[in-house]
């Protein structure tokens, strides 16, 4: 072997080398690094050992999913006839919000604000029903209400989350699942006819002026060839079944679940990932800096479905308050979460006030606004609070007349213990080293950017 190439070789070796000491946070095993073989592969961003990931089967939609399509292209189903659900979940922005408004408008005259951030609808075909905590062993024919789920979970042991250990927290009794913001629609059906009937969204005044406009509209011949003639009979049953056509588009088009991302590439062996995307990989896993992947879990599960990015699980991690909201100029009014003010029964248990749905991090490199009052703009200023919330809270939070700032002001004092302060990386203190460097943060935004959706080998 020349000594030019043992020259370059050594060059190569030099950023996986780097990596090394890093091995042990690492999502990919101890002789990945170690191995000569596989530590070159990763010099050059190669997956070491690809995985073959069960992915969905891109096939005709059904006769019922058709009918879905078209309806939630459909701007007519809307009091104001301008607003599909399309309008609010574009295609071209990853079936979340267009433009750069932190919340949408809508209503009868689209004058009003909403309340929250647009949700993506992508990867929610995996999404569970809400609940506290896993099922118990041995009594999966005992059915709790989500009172007495709650009653079980204040009664038992928490354990904090961590990237290196995501079985032992997921064993937590802690809300997860469901859809929307707050999980109180558990299907896609209950979720599409959330928006319709919002005053402040779709704003339809009633299921009679949706069954009318479905009557008189072009899927009048389908529904009754779906549904029955005597579809139109019921206004509820037409407006029922409409929304599940709506819910079938989104469960077998896979545009709503394409795994068409640079990174699922990867995960297969059929892309690389560049250094700065690799030093984010293992940042993001690292439980004592990122600690992302506590909440955003991004391993493959044992049977090769490809990860989502989430736990499904709820979070307060107490976001400043977003001046742009009308809302929010009521000093009186906060929007909780699981407690309210949009799902009524979890207003009791307190311990869940400030907390929000963990969502999915796929495409959010291309989202313009984070949170659930979209109060960021750029997964830099994510970042960037993540990691100096507790250290520097004078950047992200007012101050009153007197000079005091008013950290975690969009969440009433009585409820601020319920934000995690002990999982990394908020279990900083003032004055102590931040858990991520400037250029760690610049490493995880590569890394997150590998996930967008649309990945085309030799683009």
């Amino acid at each position: 072997m020349s000594v030019k190439y043992l020259s370059k070789a050594r060059w190569l070796l030099l950023p996986a080398l780097a990596l090394i000491a890093l091995v042990g946070l690492s999502p990919l095993s101890l002789a990945s690094w170690i191995h000569p073989v596989d530590a070159l592969k990763l010099s050059f961003g190669i997956n070491p050992h690809p995985k073959a990931l069960v992915l969905p089967t891109p096939k005709p939609l059904s006769a019922m999913a058709k009918l879905g399509k078209g309806l939630f292209f459909d701007k007519t189903l809307s009091g104001s006839g301008q607003l599909a659900c399309a309008s609010c979940h574009s295609p071209e922005a990853d079936y979340g919000p267009p433009g750069n408004a932190a919340v949408m408008a809508g209503g009868p005259a689209l004058h009003q604000q909403g309340f929250r951030a647009v949700p993506s609808l992508k990867y929610l075909y995996r999404q569970p029903l809400f609940s506290i905590g896993p099922d118990a062993p041995g009594d999966n024919d005992q059915v709790l209400t989500v009172q007495q789920q709650a009653a079980l979970a204040a009664a038992s042991t928490h354990t904090s989350k961590s990237a290196g250990n995501t079985a032992r927290s997921a064993a937590n009794l802690v809300p997860m699942g469901g859809l929307f913001w707050d999980g109180r629609a558990d299907t896609l059906q209950q979720q599409a006819s959330g928006p319709l009937f919002n005053p402040v969204e779709m704003a339809a005044p009633s299921e009679t002026f949706v069954a009318k406009a479905l009557a008189s509209g072009p899927y009048r011949q389908q529904m009754q060839r779906l549904f029955g003639q005597q579809v139109f009979d019921s206004p509820r049953q037409a407006v029922s079944e409409a929304m599940f056509a709506i819910a079938r588009y989104q469960m077998e088009d896979t545009a709503f679940h394409p795994f068409s991302s640079r990174f699922d590439a990867w995960l297969q062996g059929k892309a690389r990932l560049s250094q700065s995307e690799l030093r984010g990989y293992l940042a993001f896993n690292d439980p004592k800096t990122g600690n992302c992947a506590a909440c955003h879990l991004d391993t493959v599960s044992k049977d090769g479905l490809p990860p989502l990015f989430t736990d499904f699980q709820y979070e307060a991690l107490g976001v400043p308050r977003n001046p742009a909201i009308v809302a929010n100029h009521n000093p009186h009014w906060f929007d909780l979460g699981l407690c309210g003010p949009f799902r009524a029964d979890l207003q009791a248990q307190t311990q869940y006030c400030g907390m929000f749905l963990t969502p999915s991090l796929r495409n959010s490199a291309r989202r313009r606004h984070f949170f659930h009052n979209g109060v960021f703009s750029s997964l830099n200023e994510v970042l960037n609070w993540y990691v100096y919330r507790d250290l520097a809270p004078e950047r992200f939070y007012p101050k009153d007349p007197s000079g005091k700032i008013l950290a975690f002001n969009d969440l009433p004092r009585r409820y601020q213990a319920n934000i995690d302060t002990t999982d990394a990386p908020f279990n900083r203190h003032p004055g102590e080293s931040p858990a991520l460097s400037a250029a760690q943060i610049k490493d995880i935004i590569a890394f997150l950017g590998s996930l967008n959706d649309g990945y085309r080998p030799g683009h």
